[in-house]
């Protein structure tokens, strides 16, 4: 059983057992996370698509851990015009290990 959930502006296509990291979610570690936003449930040859949401349908999740991505370098530079310009972002994360799919 699979479904497709939304979370941080983005979907994943999740199982039960997987981890993923998805955009940062105000949780504690070892906090348990019921994300109800569900596009699809998918079984087999079965499939429910919501419209948007999927009624009734849930995945619960477990956080692992809390962090930041690798830093991205950003350089920016105009030839021939004594302009340079160093930066960098780091994007925060929450890994989820995915414990139940309902629906």
């Amino acid at each position: 059983m699979y479904a497709v959930i939304k979370t941080g502006g983005k979907q994943y296509r999740v199982a039960a057992g997987e981890k993923i990291k998805v955009e940062q979610i105000a949780a504690d570690v070892g906090q348990e996370v019921v994300i109800e936003q569900v596009l699809a449930v998918g079984s087999g040859a079965d499939l429910k698509v919501g419209a948007p949401w999927v009624a009734g349908a849930s995945v619960t999740a477990k956080v692992l851990a809390q962090g930041k991505h690798d830093k991205v370098r950003i350089f920016k530079m105009r030839r021939r015009k004594h302009y340079q310009k160093h930066g960098g972002h780091r994007q925060t994360f929450t890994e989820l290990q995915i414990s139940s799919i309902n629906g």
